[in-house]
């Protein structure tokens, strides 16, 4: 049994939920009965530090509520003092506690959190260093840290129950004291793994919790009277992903096998948690390979479970799915039912995908439409569920027993540990009904992640809990019937992000299968063109081809050649199993490259075609009466496209496009290792109605083919991607004609760094770092070189990339499970392991190799493994390495002690093209990137895939010219200006003036 497709319209699958709903509940009957929950909860409000109450005080909304968010969210891992300050400073900078609620804040110890800012240093946040404060203010501003940071632990002594299995567990039992129909479920804290270690010490922090659970279990009570554990699969490997599936089943599943065993021999119950969508059919075949076993060895245990989301739009059936795992297995499954945790990063990669729909709904109330058809669903089928219902809303709850009591069907409710506690005191004074904890265990520094997505899941304005904190929304309203249908999504859909006048290349998601086959098959069938070599000698000629077809080109109205490059943007998107192949087969591109080339490509296409029209619109200026005066751009004439091998679809596509939009024509030299591909681009575009003479393709050796275009008078212009040596050379071919001075446009490569601060989450450091070093096997112009790492974190965010990089797969680009593929050919392979041999002498070595084992890379040419070093000083990297080496450097002390330094030095190196930022420090953020002379800088995420119409992309000094590809200037250096006087009066005056 397979899971319907993910991505279909909100409302069809809406308005089935609905009919799965008709008469089955009585949503006024419902509504009536939480009132009384409703009004007991505003007359009496729980504690301060209970959801409802914080969310009142300090809306997530607020500067206040958002500081508070903040510094939970990192000042806890901060290790040094001065970095704390800053970061205290910098968040309480923008918040006015005076002024918010009743002051909790301020009475949580001696010293006011709200004179932060009379006790702060003026330039702690600013990332400034003009002056050195006195002693007095500094110990006042570590007064302030140190009661922001008492602040912050009560904050997490809310949401976690205990620092560790032993304390939750004491914790538990005070609660039951107040309680008795509480049950609680541990989680133990922790994103994701990203190394093998992380996996394996996560491991063993279940496997202690369990056994201390186990310890307190009542032997006699029912499985589901017990509490039990919540595990997260992605904290159990460090590759738990769609693409690595054979891995995921030989070393995840006996893991987790091993903490089922345990369990079972308990009688305590044990439920998977639930992740991202991508991640879903991974997760149901680990859970199907389970259930198996605990058929096979564990038949009577009813403990095994798992987490479904209900903002799914495939929740119904995922849950058909489930009961029908449990009735093959014969075995009575644990079933919680949450709306989901995830919603705002499964909206975006929908969006950064270009898929046709969202998988999740954009509307909350229908949400609540599936939790409610999900909910009749697990209560239908008692035989192979035990439903457990997670929610905090007081409709919801009301509508759940009112279904649960029409067929007698056993169940338990659910709540956040910290949430929900309000109006669950009101529902339990029913001894009859019982609820479950999810209870938070760990360290409060570990605690940020997971506490900041609950904070913002549960403070959004549209959430019940929130709502319920505010009194200004009648109970009409908060209690208002989720059961109606919203015909359009609340959100544009990803191929309308950009508006009505450009269309979002439509992508795919590789974790589909429907979507990766034809991909699949199209390799199979798809062969690279053999494409004959221009004679240089013929340069001249081509180029007068070019110029006479220009004369024609030119004039044809923008609007019928934006139309053209439409036209081809369309069929390319048709196309994409071909061009991905191609990408794959000559380019050695891994499949998730090749959609995002083809992609960017269409997006160049149907931008420039936009930005044409936009303008080459003819202005009219302001003069004197009796005059008018209008400015027009128009095409310079020939140019000449030099594009690179590590892009050959979409940077080629672009430059292409850039010049036919504006009226030029194009001689189109594509890299000597990609000319297949540049050659069915071409091909596509005469299509596509692009006069043949007003593209040629000329493919050949850059020393003879290019040298000769760029040398030929009649040149209007060079566009160039590639080395800064080749720039240079093409700018020097250029000065030394006679003739026009001939515009250049180059975008080079650069020693790309990024900083990372000591407020940083390593866990984000790492992933943006591999991401952006490794991916394409760092064959990105884009591509990160130079890590600059505070050093009080240095060791733990090393050791975490090392890990990570460790975990990657080395081999042929056509397997989906390939993260690294081989670099372009035996020069550039050649080229970086003399760099990575004179590195092991010079520096020290930090990285090994990856999971492949030496003998699959050796049956792949030029495959380099990922390799970094860690380097005595930024100042001594004097060149860029085209491939995946890393080079790393502490700083913090010394000559680099201020983030200030370090962009200095990064400037001093002469390149500009990408930075990375990684801080918590808002107002450092922006003072790094305004003193940096780069072209790209990215914040708190990868450096990599910049984005047409989103991130112009190019850099400045060493790393190119401008303007930015895929930006609003990059069209005007392809056109001349022209401004047209006339005279309206010299026929005999100015008949509108005198009228």
């Amino acid at each position: 049994m397979r899971l319907p497709f993910p991505y279909r319209p909100e409302d069809q699958v809406v308005s089935s939920r609905l009919k799965s709903l008709e008469g089955a509940l009585d949503w006024a009957a419902a509504a009536h009965a939480a009132r009384p929950w409703v009004q007991a909860v505003r007359d009496n409000p729980p504690p301060f530090w209970a959801m409802e109450s914080l969310l009142k005080e300090y809306p997530i909304s607020s500067a206040e509520g958002l500081a508070l968010m903040r510094l939970a969210e990192a000042l806890l891992r901060v290790p040094d003092a001065e970095t704390a300050i800053a970061l205290t400073a910098d968040q309480l900078g923008r918040a006015d506690f005076d002024a918010a609620g009743d002051g909790v804040l301020q009475r949580l110890s001696s010293s006011a959190i709200a004179m932060s800012k009379k006790f702060l240093p003026p330039s702690a946040g600013s990332g400034q260093a003009d002056h050195e404060p006195g002693l007095m203010a500094k110990l006042g501003a570590r007064t302030v840290v140190a009661a922001t940071l008492r602040a912050v632990q009560l904050l997490g002594r809310q949401f976690v129950l205990g620092q560790t299995i032993g304390d939750a567990m004491a914790e538990a039992d005070d609660a039951r004291k107040k309680i008795a129909n509480l049950r609680f479920s541990y989680d133990m804290l922790g994103e994701g793994a990203r190394t093998d270690a992380d996996a394996l010490r996560y491991l063993d922090s279940y496997m202690n919790a369990i056994k201390s659970i186990a310890s307190r279990a009542n032997v006699t009570a029912t499985t589901e009277q017990n509490d039990g554990i919540s595990i997260k699969l992605s904290a159990l490997h460090p590759r738990y992903e769609d693409a690595q599936h054979a891995r995921v089943m030989a070393e995840l599943v006996p893991r987790v096998w091993g903490l089922c065993e345990l369990a079972a021999q308990a009688n305590i119950n044990l439920t998977i948690d639930a992740e991202e969508v991508d991640r879903l059919e991974l997760s149901l075949d680990v859970f199907e390979a389970l259930a198996a076993q605990v058929a096979r060895h564990y038949p009577q245990w009813q403990g095994f479970g798992l987490a479904l989301q209900a903002y799914q739009t495939r929740a119904l059936e995922l849950i058909a799915h489930i009961t029908a795992i449990a009735r093959k297995y014969r075995l009575r499954l644990m079933c919680r039912l949450v709306k989901g945790a995830y919603w705002d990063s499964e909206i975006k990669r929908a969006q950064e995908l270009g898929l046709p729909h969202y998988p999740v709904f954009t509307h909350k109330h229908h949400t609540d439409v599936s939790y409610l058809a999900c909910a009749r669903a697990l209560l239908d089928a008692p035989d192979a569920i035990y439903p457990q219902f997670a929610t905090h809303n007081a409709g919801t709850i009301a509508a759940i027993l009112q279904m649960a009591a029409r067929n007698g069907s056993s169940f338990e409710l659910q709540r956040l540990h910290g949430m929900g506690e309000g109006i669950y005191r009101e529902v339990l004074k029913n001894p009859l009904i019982s609820c479950r904890v999810y209870a938070p265990v760990g360290a409060h520094r570990d605690l940020l992640a997971y506490l900041v997505r609950r904070l913002l899941e549960n403070g959004a304005n549209s959430s019940f809990v929130h709502q319920l904190a505010d009194e200004s929304v009648g109970m009409d309203e908060l209690l208002i019937s989720p059961l109606r249908l919203e015909p359009q999504p609340s959100l544009p859909l990803p191929l309308a992000l950009y508006g009505a006048s450009r269309q979002n290349s439509a992508g795919l998601d590789l974790t589909v299968h429907a979507m990766r086959a034809p991909l699949l098959a199209a390799l199979e069938t798809v062969r690279v063109p053999v494409v004959p070599e221009f004679d240089a000698k013929l340069a001249a000629e081509a180029i007068q081809i070019g110029v006479s077809s220009y004369q024609k080109w030119s004039k044809q109205p923008v609007a019928e050649r934006a139309a053209i490059l439409r036209r081809a943007a369309d069929a390319l998107e048709q196309q994409m199993p071909k061009f991905c192949a191609l990408l794959v087969k000559e380019a050695f591109k891994t499949w998730g490259d090749a959609v995002a080339e083809v992609r960017e490509a269409v997006d160049f296409l149907r931008y420039y075609a936009l930005e044409a029209e936009r303008i080459m619109a003819p202005i009219s200026l302001p003069g004197p009466t009796g005059e008018t005066n209008e400015l027009r751009l128009t095409a310079r004439g020939v140019w000449v496209c030099i594009s690179p091998w590590n892009f050959p679809l979409a940077i080629f596509t672009g430059q292409v496009a850039a010049a036919l939009a504006t009226g030029n024509t194009v001689l189109a030299k594509p890299a000597e290792q990609t000319p297949g591909v540049a050659w069915e681009a071409v091909k596509l575009l005469h299509e596509a109605g692009v006069p043949p003479e007003a593209l040629q393709l000329l493919h050949g050796p850059g020393e003879t083919v290019g040298a000769a275009l760029v040398a030929a008078k009649q040149v209007a212009g060079v566009v160039f991607t590639g080395s800064t040596q080749v720039a240079k050379i093409i700018q020097r071919a250029l000065a030394a004609k006679d003739g026009p001075i001939v515009p250049l446009i180059a975008e080079t490569g650069g020693i790309n760094a990024m900083l990372v601060d000591s407020t940083a989450l390593p866990e984000q450091v790492a992933d943006a770092v591999v991401q952006s070093a490794f991916r394409s096997a760092g064959q990105r112009c884009s591509a990160l070189r130079l890590l600059c790492v505070h050093e009080a974190i240095a060791d733990g965010v090393i050791e975490m990339i090392q890990g990570a990089a460790q975990e990657l797969v080395a081999g042929q680009p056509s397997e989906l499970s390939t993260d690294v593929g081989p670099v372009i050919d035996r020069e550039a392979f050649d080229n970086i392991r003399q760099h990575v041999q004179r590195l092991t002498t010079e520096s020290k070595a930090l990285l090994a190799g990856t999971k492949s084992a030496p003998t699959a890379i050796k049956s792949v040419a030029n495959i380099v493994p990922p390799s970094a070093f860690e380097v005595a000083s930024l100042a001594g990297v004097k060149e860029e390495i085209f491939g995946p080496v890393l080079q790393i450097v502490r700083w913090g002390s010394g000559a680099l002690k201020e983030p200030e330094a370090v962009i200095g030095q990064i400037n001093a190196l002469g390149y500009g093209l990408t930075l990375g930022i990684q801080t918590r420090i808002d107002s450092r953020a922006q003072a790094l990137a305004a003193g940096a002379h780069v072209g790209n800088i990215y914040i708190n995420r990868n450096m990599i895939g910049a984005v047409v119409g989103v991130q112009p992309f190019g850099g400045e000094g060493l790393s190119g010219t401008g303007p930015k590809a895929g930006g609003p200037h990059y069209l005007y250096r392809f056109c001349a200006e022209q401004t047209v006087t006339v005279n309206t009066t010299a026929a005999g005056g100015n008949v509108a003036l005198l009228a």
